[in-house]
């Protein structure tokens, strides 16, 4: 067995926080271990050892992992507070992170000085980098993946902005052998993957999906910050978020060129803090041509719904790392990502995935 897997978190929000501590409490409880695929016998919890943090907030500049990931605005709930990490967590350059109304909940201390990101990350030996941070931050995205590849680190992309897209992200990971796994990952149990589930149902029963919507909302400050307007005037949700979901919602239904979908997220309301809900409806014609509608809804704490996806991004990762796999790890996007560059369906992708971790297939 490789050594352990160090690992480096860019942002420290909602989802770095369930992340966290869904970790270090399993390590403690390996007995109550859920949410993650036990196909990936390679490495384990235990084996997954956080190292460095990387945030604006000045709350959280500074601290140790442990107790940052619990500093305002995150309302993940509270499950276990993890022992000391000794993962400090240092100041990143303000980018266009922050370009909308969550500066407003956001403190910067411009006396706190920005650290030399590619050393910090060299320095602490880092496998897996994993980028947490707000919806829209394009610029900031591609930064840190290109800072991570330069300091010989894998990268996960949690976010809806381009990494396995960008051709110079992915020659600079195939030149170095560094492995990458993206865009925004999906949930667990979600309400795009409930979606999915549930177009691709018509089809797979010879019914005819003619019409859906499914409208997002919740108290985080990723909502707060999906609904800012872009300086142009369109929302941050339009710039990959919406792309995403319905990408991953309609992408394998014959005839998508037709489906009327609409994906949106509605309205930020913080007392509802990461606690996320969503309404899906489903219009489409069976036998005869008769109407056949669905509705359903759901609520899920947001944060804990990423993370065991993540948990497994993160080993890997760490076993293309050790074969020396570099560029987009494709079955591992197709299985874990709502944008990957190739669109599979669910049950395809796990299986290309089981064969990568088998050595059966490369990538």
């Amino acid at each position: 067995m490789a050594s352990k897997i160090n690992v480096c978190l860019i942002g420290v929000g909602d989802v770095a926080s369930a992340l966290v501590q869904g970790i270090e409490n399993y390590k403690k409880n390996p007995d109550k271990i859920i949410g993650i695929l036990p196909e990936i016998n390679q490495y384990s919890i235990n084996d997954i050892n956080f190292v460095l943090g990387i945030d604006v907030n000045s709350n959280k500049v500074g601290k140790d992992l442990s107790e940052a990931i619990f500093a305002e605005p995150n309302c993940n709930m509270k499950l276990f507070e993890p022992d000391f990490l000794n993962a400090p967590v240092i100041k990143g350059p303000v980018m266009d992170g922050l370009d909308s109304n969550i500066k407003s909940i956001i403190p910067i201390d411009e006396n706190q000085k920005s650290s030399d990101i590619t050393n910090e990350i060299k320095s602490k030996n880092i496998d897996v980098t994993v980028i947490l941070l707000p919806t829209g931050s394009h610029e900031a995205v591609k930064f840190y993946a290109m800072s991570a590849l330069e300091a010989g680190s894998c990268v996960v992309n949690g976010m809806p902005s381009h990494v396995v897209m960008d051709p110079e992200i992915v020659e600079k990971a195939e030149k170095y052998e560094l492995s990458l796994i993206g865009d925004d990952i999906k949930s667990q149990i979600g309400a795009t993957i409930i979606h999915r589930a549930l177009t691709n149902l018509f089809p797979m029963r010879g019914a005819i999906l003619d019409k859906t919507i499914q409208l997002d909302w919740g108290g985080s400050s990723d909502f707060c910050n999906l609904l800012t307007p872009m300086p142009d005037g369109s929302l941050r949700y339009e710039e990959g978020k919406r792309q995403s979901k319905t990408e991953a919602v309609i992408a394998n239904l014959q005839n998508r060129e037709t489906v009327d979908c609409q994906i949106s997220a509605v309205d930020y309301i913080p007392f509802l803090k990461n606690q996320k809900e969503a309404y899906m409806r489903l219009e489409g014609r069976i036998f005869g041509g008769a109407p056949v509608r669905v509705d359903i809804t759901m609520f899920v704490e947001d944060g804990n719904n990423s993370a065991g996806v993540i948990v497994d991004c993160i080993r890997v990762s760490k076993i293309a790392k050790d074969r020396k796999i570099g560029g987009i790890l494709n079955s591992a996007c197709s299985f874990f990502a709502k944008h990957p560059p190739e669109q599979l369906e669910d049950y395809i992708a796990k299986k290309r995935l089981l064969e990568f971790l088998d050595a059966k297939r490369d990538r």
